[in-house]
Parts: C-alpha cells; structure tokens; sequence
C-alpha cells in the first residue's frame, strides 16, 4: 500500500521502518521539513516529502504529532488521498505534560480523537496511541504465538478500521476493536489499557474496566 506518516517522532519512525521492511510505499514528514529525514530515508527507503505532500495518493495516513500541533496542520492535508483513506491517529492528550488545556476536551466533553477528528476533517481511526514505539520493533510475533500482544483500535468507519487491523496484523498484532471515536476514552492515557502488554483477552478486559473519568493526572 501507499502510506503517509506525518510525525517522525518514536512511533512514526518506528512505523516507518516496519513498514517499509514489509514493502509498502512510505513517505514520511514532520515538520521541520524533508530535508531533515535524510538519516531515516537512506536507513529505510521510504520518501521524505513536506507535510502538506504526506498524503497525496496514499491509503493510509499516519498522523502521529503532538496533539498541541494538529491545529497547525495544513488545510486540506488529506485532499490529495486516495479513495476511502484510512486515517490512523495516534495522539495522547496530556494537557499538564505538553499540550495545555483544550477547552473542546475539558469542558465539551470530546475524546481526544474526536477533537482530532474535527480538525483534520475526515474520521479517524485511534491506534498505537498506548503503544510503546520500541514494541514495534521489538514485539511482532505470528498469529497464534501466546506472546502475541493486542492492540485497541476505535473508530466509526467500519471499512477503515478494517484496513488498519488488517495492517495491525500484518505488523505481528492482534487486535481488539474497542468501538467507536466516542467510545475511545477507553484508551486515553491512564486507562486499563493504556501501554498494557497483553493479549487479545486482557486487552478487552481492560477496556471494559476503565472509567470515563479522566484521572486528575491527565485533567488540565
């Protein structure tokens, strides 16, 4: 597939590497431009572009940038996708550690994704968002192997979702879909399942016990 990652930061460059290991067709940005991802080019083939180039012709966009910066995201940036673009957002919110208080998410009630969502202005799809980047390279295993971890994945648009589990399975992970962008507070960092390392059965255990309150660590 053709893949854009826009964030070059620990889970997008990990991203990029196991990707492009599996043949698919990377471009990579940030936002201190192309010329800046000479290193990660050269180590693993995918093409550094400008942001506003990340998504052209590409099935599946990776947006893995502080939450702070998707204001800053060019209009229009998934213009130029293909059909029926899946959108994998990772972000966190962490309003006391990096972001500041998002009004939006505060008192309006939106989970981080949604509020993501809106600016971007196509559905998303929550992921990796409560993974570590080294597990990525570190802890694919095959399907059936009992130390194969499980990732939760949320979002609205079933086909989408489907493209991005897929591409989870293809990474050496299962997953669990744990239901819709509104739903995807089950996730948010300090939740059960926030950088569990488990299975498909604990994964879905943790998402069941977490609590829509957020804990006073991640309220800004």
């Amino acid at each position: 597939m053709k893949i854009g990652i826009i964030g070059a930061g620990n889970i997008g460059g990990n991203l990029t590497r196991r990707l492009t290991a599996l043949g698919h067709d990377v471009s990579v940005a940030n936002s201190r431009g192309p010329e800046t991802l000479g290193a990660l080019a050269e180590e693993t083939g995918a093409t550094p572009v400008r942001v506003t180039e990340a998504a052209e012709g590409a099935q599946v966009v990776v947006v893995t940038v502080p939450l702070k910066a998707v204001p800053d995201l060019p209009t229009g940036l998934l213009g130029g996708a293909a059909e029926g673009v899946a959108v994998i957002d990772t972000g966190n919110y962490y309003p006391q550690q990096r972001d500041g208080r998002i009004a939006a998410i505060e008192d309006d009630g939106l989970t981080e994704s949604r509020w993501t969502e809106r600016h971007l202005g196509h559905p998303v799809i929550k992921a990796f968002n409560g993974t570590y980047a080294q597990d990525i390279l570190d802890r694919p295993r095959p399907a059936g192997d009992p130390e194969r971890m499980a990732l939760p994945v949320a979002g609205d648009d079933e086909a989408a979702k489907r493209i991005v589990r897929d591409l989870i399975d293809e990474l050496g992970f299962d997953t669990v879909d744990a239901g819709g962008i509104d739903d995807s507070w089950r996730q948010q960092p300090g939740t059960p399942v926030y950088g569990l390392r488990e299975g498909t059965a604990g994964v879905a255990k943790a998402l069941a016990e977490a609590s829509p309150q957020r804990p006073a660590d991640f309220q800004g």
